[in-house]
Order: structure tokens, then sequence, then C-alpha cells
């Protein structure tokens, strides 16, 4: 019996070390020295302070900003500790309501009849930081009014700021919020 058990020990360890150390080693390693901004969480930094990771949005309010998809992610929301999607139905009631409401809310403060489906919706991790460019383009004049600025400015902005598909053909085109009105800032800051 012994021997049957010795290989499959000997066996368990060897495994257990590769791939539960030296791998996982082999790979933080090779991350670190590749991409280091990416392996240690895409942070963005401003006045030599981390404010945020470019990986997971925020929750911004004022009409000077642009918004983000709205959050399931923790009781308030936008909380990275409880990434996770609501989990309701499509046809709960709590969820029907709280996009009507939302919905509401944004035709009365964008002033649109067409309201984009990423402005009422979470993302399946409640931390998506990517809007859509039709999100974007509903809520430029809203920006652009409250910071003062022409609209071209403003939409000049949000064109270098658009991530577009990979290759061309691999996804989505998508503004990240938090960049955005960060580059806002920079561009016009909001008086307090």
């Amino acid at each position: 019996m012994l021997t049957h058990i010795r290989p499959a020990l000997v066996l368990l360890v060897f495994f257990t070390l590769v791939t539960g150390l030296m791998y996982p080693l082999a790979m933080t390693g090779i991350g670190q020295s590749l991409f280091p901004r990416q392996a240690g969480g895409s942070l963005i930094e401003q006045d030599g302070k981390i404010i945020g990771s470019s990986l997971i949005a925020q929750s911004f309010t004022q009409p000077q900003y642009f918004l983000p998809r709205p959050s399931a992610a923790g009781k308030d929301g936008y909380d990275a500790t409880s990434s996770s999607g609501s989990n309701l139905a499509p046809t709960a009631k709590a969820l029907v309501e709280r996009v009507a409401g939302d919905t509401e809310t944004y035709k009365g403060r964008d002033g649109s009849a067409a309201v984009p489906v990423d402005a009422v919706t979470t993302s399946g991790s409640g931390l998506d930081p990517h809007i859509s460019p039709a999100n974007v383009a509903r809520q430029l004049p809203r920006v652009a009014e409250a910071r003062g600025l022409t609209m071209a400015d403003v939409q000049s902005l949000v064109e270098a700021h658009t991530e577009r598909p990979w290759l061309g053909l691999l996804g989505q085109p998508g503004v990240n919020v938090l960049t955005l009105n960060m580059a806002l800032d920079k561009m016009k800051p909001v008086s307090k």
C-alpha cells in the first residue's frame, strides 16, 4: 500500500509547489515587469494622491460631470469590495421600479425621450467605468452648459477619450467616465 501512496503524495507536493507557488510567482513577476501599471491595479494619481482606478467606476452626481452607469455593488453602489450585479430577474418588481425611476430621472435631467440602456442598467460587476457614446452624447449639453464650455470643446475631449473596439472588430466603443471627468477638470476646473 505504501508503494501506491508514496508516489501520489510526491506528485501532490510537486504539483502543489509548481501550480500553487512557482507559477503564480512567475506570472506575478512577468506582469509586474512587463505591465507595471496594469499589474498594480491601473491606479490614477492626482496631486500625489491615489484617487481611484481606471478599471472601477466612481459615483459622480454634480451636473458638471458625466455620470456613470448605476451601480449595484454594495449597499450604496460603487463599492469595489462588493463587486456584483443586483441578481434581480428582468421581471423582478424592484428592478422594474428602479429602472423606471432612473429613466424618468434621466429624462428630466438630460431632456431626452431616448434613454440609452447603460444609463439606467447596471453592469454585471456593478463597477463598469465605461459608458456608451450614446450616453455621453445625451449628457454632453448639460456638462458643457454647467462648465461654461462650448459643445465642440467638450465633444473633442470626448472623442479623445473614446476607446474604440480592439483591432476595429472586438468590443464596443466606450468612454471611461473617471478619466473623462478628470480631463474636464484639467480643461476647466469646477469652481467651488
